[in-house]
């Protein structure tokens, strides 16, 4: 089962991918493809408030922060990571509960990232806004870096989400019942 989607003047066939017994979501993924990834990244652009820099959480974002910046001549942008590197120094964290990850996941920060932000109009983006989890960890984290939050962008807003007056996003993506209908 598919469901058919249009956004930024492009449309796709979501794959529906089950929850539960009574419950699936559209699988929006921009990963591969750069038509897409493109567009969206100007049109997001088009409703961005002003900003000096941009975060994403890893890794569906990824490709969307990333046209952003190229696209606004930005030269840095900032992703919080699902797990530690090496290269990392001063670390923090938050927990962070998705409607796509199975469980309780933490979320961290480059501490030298943070230092950046600090003080600093931060855009925060993200491919799908769902439940609020993901993009709540993500501004926590820039709340203990600093950093001031002027934007919260999705390229789509799943279900509730799609009710929110906090968040900027290009279209309205409905959950499904058991059976693929989506639900009002």
């Amino acid at each position: 089962m598919t469901y058919t989607m249009n956004v930024a003047g492009l449309t796709r066939e979501l794959p529906l991918c089950r929850l539960n017994d009574s419950m699936m979501i559209g699988a929006f993924v921009i990963f591969g493809d750069v038509e897409l990834t493109c567009a969206c990244a100007r049109e997001l652009l088009k409703i961005a408030p002003d900003f000096d820099y941009m975060v994403a959480p890893e890794a569906k974002a990824i490709p969307l922060v990333h046209e952003m910046a190229r696209q606004s001549g930005r030269n840095e942008y900032f992703l919080v990571r699902k797990a530690p590197k090496l290269y990392m120094d001063g670390v923090f964290e938050v927990k962070d509960r998705s409607i796509t990850t199975a469980g309780e996941q933490k979320l961290y920060m480059d501490g030298k990232d943070a230092k950046k932000i600090a003080g600093k109009r931060i855009l925060i983006l993200d491919d799908v806004i769902s439940t609020g989890g993901s993009l709540k960890a993500v501004e926590n984290l820039v709340n203990q870096a600093g950093g001031n939050v002027v934007g919260r962008m999705a390229i789509l807003a799943e279900g509730n989400a799609a009710k929110r007056d906090d968040i900027l996003f290009l279209e309205k993506l409905p959950l499904f019942d058991g059976e693929g209908n989506p639900k009002p």
